[in-house]
């Protein structure tokens, strides 16, 4: 019996990351033999193992087999014959196929150093076509490392697509990476690598529909409105923003897609027009509903906090109603960092002051200082409440506003 750390640990280690999670594989064991050094057994596919004492992964050398469509089509063999160089043959990445023994000496029978140090994606072999899940995979692992795809690797992914393979792809698996990459430094990396093998158009059309499409170069001189939805997501990521507001990033303009050609660069009403798309994707992929509230309210009313200087006081206070801003204000001000991702998030705008953020948090806190409770045991007409409540609301919001120009105006001037 011979035990090996493989995988991620090893390839972070070498990339002088922090090493999280440690996956082991056993050579020339049997399931017997496990059981009787006290590992329990938790694989249902094929035998994996956890540690008596540290609880970590210990599976035994397999090799796998193709049989059907999608990621769950394999058969898997497992044998005290399997060798640690066929073990690893099944893995997807070069990167990921490096073992290490408890001596420290490494075994690298596919080149995952080399391409480690050329920052090169390459897959191990032509079974990287039998499972879709890989796409996902490796777009994600570009988005984490900054890494180059191989060209064979990249005309191997375009196959896959071609063969429909990416069709196979279940909505939880598609989420689940798609979550993870795009938790990641660089998100944009990841659609990118999607869009350049055609998965993009297969697995998020609403986005990859926004490439090409123009907008008004004076608002947005990166033109491209699929540039700048990469350029949001990215500015999110650099503020280590939760899931929650990459999502909102990722989806905040879906309308500019549908925007009918004859008024292009111009894209107005393109709010309203975005809800069926975000609405059909987040159906899709079963998106969780917090990602897909918040960006539900992104969408439809980021350009109003864009113009929040221009608006009412009872405007005001009809997008915090429509965002549900007076009970959930947490939740309103994440739509508010997803707006300024929206504002720095083009071309020579990245540092451009953006305080329709802090105007509109300071106009929420007075708001939320009215006693509604108060104010409604206090009206002696009941069906007066609403209205009543709603003018104490938009006078400190008007309040608040008076104030924030009056300290702008002395700013300005000096004083």
């Amino acid at each position: 019996m011979e035990i090996y750390t493989v995988g991620g640990a090893v390839r972070d280690r070498l990339l002088n990351l922090p090493v999280k999670d440690r996956d082991w594989v056993v050579v020339g064991a049997t399931p017997e033999q496990m059981l009787e050094l006290g590992f329990r057994p938790v694989g249902k596919d094929f035998p994996v193992f956890l540690h008596p004492e540290t609880q970590e992964e210990y599976a035994l050398a397999r090799t796998e087999r193709k049989v059907g469509k999608g990621y769950h089509g394999f058969t898997f063999h497992t044998s005290p014959d399997v060798t640690l160089e066929e073990d690893l043959a099944r893995r997807d990445l070069t990167i990921n196929a490096i073992a290490e023994s408890a001596d420290g000496s490494l075994t690298d029978p596919y080149g995952g150093q080399e391409d480690l140090k050329a920052r090169l994606l390459r897959h191990v072999s032509p079974a990287f076509a039998e499972d879709p899940v890989r796409i996902l995979r490796l777009a994600r692992f570009a988005a984490r490392f900054d890494f180059a795809v191989a060209p064979e690797t990249m005309a191997l992914m375009r196959q896959m697509v071609d063969d429909g393979e990416a069709d196979a792809l279940v909505a939880e698996r598609v989420w689940q990476e798609l979550a993870k990459g795009l938790m990641e430094d660089k998100p944009s990396r990841m659609l990118l690598v999607l869009r350049e093998c055609g998965a993009l158009a297969r697995i998020l059309p609403e986005v990859d529909a926004l490439f090409g499409v123009p907008q008004r170069a004076d608002y947005h001189p990166e033109i491209d409105c699929g540039d700048h939805t990469l350029r949001v997501l990215d500015y999110a990521a650099s503020q280590k923003q939760p899931l929650t507001v990459r999502f909102a990033a990722l989806g905040h303009d879906l309308g500019k897609a549908l925007t009918p050609p004859d008024v292009l660069p111009r894209h107005i009403g393109h709010e309203m027009r975005g809800i069926a798309p975000l609405s059909e994707l987040c159906r899709r992929l079963r998106v969780p509903s917090d990602c897909r509230d918040l960006a539900h309210i992104t969408l439809v009313h980021h350009t109003k906090v864009h113009q929040a200087f221009e608006l009412r006081p009872d405007t005001v206070l009809r997008l915090f109603k429509e965002c549900d801003a007076l009970r959930r204000p947490e939740r309103f001000r994440l739509m508010l960092d997803a707006c300024l991702a929206d504002a720095r998030g083009r071309l020579h705008f990245e540092d451009a002051p953006y305080p329709q953020k802090a105007y509109l948090e300071t106009l929420l806190e007075a708001a939320l200082q009215i006693d509604a409770g108060a104010i409604a045991a206090g009206c002696a007409d009941k069906a007066a409440i609403p209205a009543t409540i709603d003018a104490a609301r938009i006078a400190v919001i008007a309040a608040g506003k008076r104030d924030w120009q009056s300290r702008e105006r002395d700013d300005t001037s000096g004083g």
